[in-house]
């Protein structure tokens, strides 16, 4: 005769197919008004960053490394951002937070391959910043096409490969029991806390990926911008420090925007009171962070704002014609 227990432990073990992600649906009156908002950051970010990528394709002024670089940025944000939000718009007008277990682990590995290339791509774009601020008469023999079409696709494939290892450990996991992830997506550590069999193995193995893929190139981003900003405070003019800064202030700000919130997210403990606040700054570099990206290089670069005052002149000659 099969015991009482024997049967509580085979239930328990029943494999999960499909998990919830529990988001922000503790607020249900507020469900409309997420949904909203969020559509709306999704359009701005989409169109945004497609602005982005149309003019430096067609302006001719913007064929340079910086916006090459830019452009790469810009498409991988519309990519990044199309990985999350879609499903969370989804589940506040339906209320239905399910997701199969195949499609979680599609948006897990989507989203660890864009945010490595995220990192590999700002890292990129502070050496250009570098050598042309360092080292302005051996910028263009460093930073020629070759190697720029060679760094970004680097920094593509680089984010393909980083999360390959873990994603498909973690689907060898066995997962029982309750299925609710406490996150708006399929991120690595509340799905780990799933899993029945012991995660402590894999859980170093990710640090370990994890810092060997970011932390170099953390460390260069960082790096870069201390030479660049000692470059800067060298300039014995206000108007050439000015001029210099300006070149890669955008930049830094998106830097600075990007690393802090996503250190601040792993850095704090583990604390159910703190998984709110956890959540709220995972937003940022998630979902705010590509939507403001192309208004800080739109509001603060003049190349920018010309290359948009030309396309706006040829979309009104084009309807008057």
């Amino acid at each position: 005769m099969v015991s009482v227990d024997a049967v509580a432990t085979s239930i328990n073990q029943t494999a999960i197919t499909e998990f919830i992600l529990l988001g922000f649906g503790h607020h249900p009156e507020l469900q409309i008004l997420f949904f909203l908002i969020f559509l709306s950051i999704y359009i701005l970010t989409l169109m945004g960053n497609l602005l982005i990528v149309v003019l430096v394709v067609n302006d001719r002024q913007l064929h340079t490394p910086m916006y090459f670089f830019l452009g790469n940025l810009s498409c991988l944000e519309i990519f990044y951002t199309s990985t999350i939000l879609p499903r969370m718009l989804v589940s506040f007008l339906t209320e239905n937070r399910t997701i199969s277990f195949s499609g979680c682990f599609i948006q897990l590995y989507l989203f660890g391959f864009l945010v490595t290339a995220e990192t590999c791509l700002l890292s990129v774009m502070s050496y250009d910043r570098y050598l042309a601020i360092c080292k302005p008469l051996q910028y263009s023999f460093h930073m020629n096409s070759k190697v720029c079409i060679s760094l970004a696709a680097a920094s593509w494939i680089s984010g393909c490969f980083s999360v390959s290892v873990v994603v498909i450990w973690m689907t060898q996991l066995t997962y029982c029991g309750f299925n609710g992830i406490d996150h708006f997506f399929c991120d690595f550590i509340p799905l780990s806390k799933l899993a029945c069999t012991d995660t402590s193995l894999i859980m170093v193995i990710a640090l370990m990926l994890s810092s060997l893929f970011t932390f170099p190139l953390f460390m260069l981003t960082i790096t870069s911008y201390i030479c660049i900003i000692s470059a800067i405070l060298r300039i014995s003019t206000t108007s050439g420090r000015q001029k210099a800064f300006s070149t890669c202030s955008s930049h830094l700000i998106v830097v600075t925007i990007f690393y802090g919130s996503l250190m601040i997210v792993y850095v704090l403990p583990d604390d159910p009171k703190l998984r709110g606040l956890t959540k709220v700054l995972s937003t940022f570099y998630t979902i705010l962070t590509p939507m403001i990206n192309p208004l800080i290089y739109s509001l603060r670069n003049k190349e920018v704002k010309v290359a948009l005052g030309k396309l706006g002149q040829t979309c009104m000659l084009s309807l008057r014609t």
